[in-house]
């Protein structure tokens, strides 16, 4: 008879967590980025009928990355959740920290089987508030831990390097448009430090507007109004570059005439 062989719970767990890590790696990256009037979501994602990010209830919103099987099925097992405790208690009930909580427990007792592999997965859960310090941003990975995030998060891709590059330069001021520019900059950089130019129809992108006067705060920014975002950074940065250049002009020393 044959001796079964033994794996300890340590490294039995660490295997699990590099298998989900690997397989969210693999996924495109998205950014979530608090501006002066909400929460803009911009995802690089072609496909414009298979969504990373979806309304869950009035104030919230859903972004995730990795296998989109997975993701989706959590996406409407929460917005069941969302409606029945709506219905059931008041609407005003239903909050970013319940949903967190929920998939958190999803997540974890899934990363935690014995049989089932684990989730690749990361998800973004976020909820804009009357004013910005009112804003909440929850980051879930593969093993269902909650990461309480303020002022910019990016998940899946090259997150780490896309982190970084947003932390140095977001302003939690920023009109739509400065934010909307910055995430797609920050979406172009490559792992090997090379930049890549995105264009509206590589991107997905929503926010969580807190000045609409409905109920419900989440509204997708289509191709046009994404194109002429990203078109007026463009203007201005060339306005500004005319500008100091014709200071330059200005300055220069001038010849004797001789």
């Amino acid at each position: 008879m044959s001796t079964p062989f033994y794996v300890s719970p340590q490294q039995a767990m660490a295997d699990r967590a590099e298998y989900a890590r690997k397989g969210i790696a693999r996924g495109r990256s998205l950014v979530v980025l608090q501006y002066a009037d909400g929460i803009v979501f911009v995802a690089e994602n072609p496909s414009r009928a298979l969504h990373k990010v979806s309304e869950i209830y009035d104030r919230i919103a859903f972004a995730a990355t990795g296998k989109y099987n997975e993701y989706e099925s959590l996406r409407i097992g929460g917005t069941r959740y969302a409606d029945l405790r709506g219905y059931t208690y008041d609407r005003q009930d239903v909050t970013a920290r319940g949903l967190a909580n929920l998939y958190a427990q999803t997540l974890g007792t899934i990363f935690s089987a014995t049989v089932e592999k684990p989730y690749e997965v990361e998800l973004l859960v976020a909820e804009v508030g009357a004013t910005p310090a009112e804003d909440e941003i929850y980051r879930l990975p593969h093993d269902g831990s909650i990461i309480d995030e303020h002022g910019s998060v990016a998940v899946g891709g090259n997150s780490d390097q896309i982190g970084s590059y947003l932390s140095q330069r977001h302003r939690d001021d920023m009109d739509l448009g400065e934010a909307l520019r910055l995430a797609v900059a920050s979406l172009g950089r490559e792992s090997g430090g090379t930049e890549r130019e995105l264009t509206s129809d590589q991107l997905e992108v929503a926010v969580l507007d807190r000045e609409r006067p409905q109920q419900r705060k989440f509204k997708r920014v289509l191709q046009r109004q994404l194109s002429a975002l990203l078109e007026a950074g463009d203007s201005a940065e060339a306005a500004e570059a005319a500008e100091d250049g014709e200071a330059g002009d200005d300055e220069a020393p001038k010849g004797d005439g001789k």
